[in-house]
């Protein structure tokens, strides 16, 4: 084999290799990133049902339903333009209460029911997850008024 040659099947076979690298690594991402949307984008169908992505607001007043004999809640999440009811299994963080900003993690069901597997409070009363103040704050552009407790 002459030295071209040679130098064409390494050059081929490395990239081959890169290739073969670089999609195993946009696989590992695409599998781990999570896409955080409003109660208003899912209501509006822009979020994947059946994926998981995170869903944050307020936990609306009046909304948390707890079962006597297992550890099932329902709650809504809103960012007072829409309203999207959760499920979850499962204890809830001690910050946990309605009218207070909330994100949860998990999947959308084709009956617009969230089912959460995990669910995030906010830690102090000067915390939002900048995703949930903008919705916020585009709902109160739109003339919805809130109080945070």
């Amino acid at each position: 084999m002459k030295a071209r040659h040679k130098k064409l099947t390494f050059i081929i076979i490395a990239v081959i290799g890169l290739s073969a690298a670089t999609l195993l690594v946009l696989n590992a991402f695409s599998n781990n990133i999570v896409f955080f949307y409003s109660p208003t984008q899912v209501f509006a169908g822009e979020a994947p049902i059946g994926t998981t992505f995170r869903l944050g607001g307020l936990v609306k007043q009046g909304s948390v339903q707890r079962s006597d004999n297992s550890l099932d809640i329902r709650f809504t999440v809103t960012d007072l333009g829409n309203d999207i009811p959760v499920s979850y299994q499962g204890v809830l963080p001690n910050l946990f209460r309605e009218g207070q900003g909330v994100v949860v993690q998990g999947k959308l069901k084709a009956n617009n029911l969230f089912h959460a597997e995990q669910v995030l409070a906010k830690h102090d009363e000067n915390y939002m997850p900048p995703e949930a103040a903008a919705a916020l704050k585009q709902a109160t552009k739109n003339g919805y008024t809130y109080s945070v407790k």
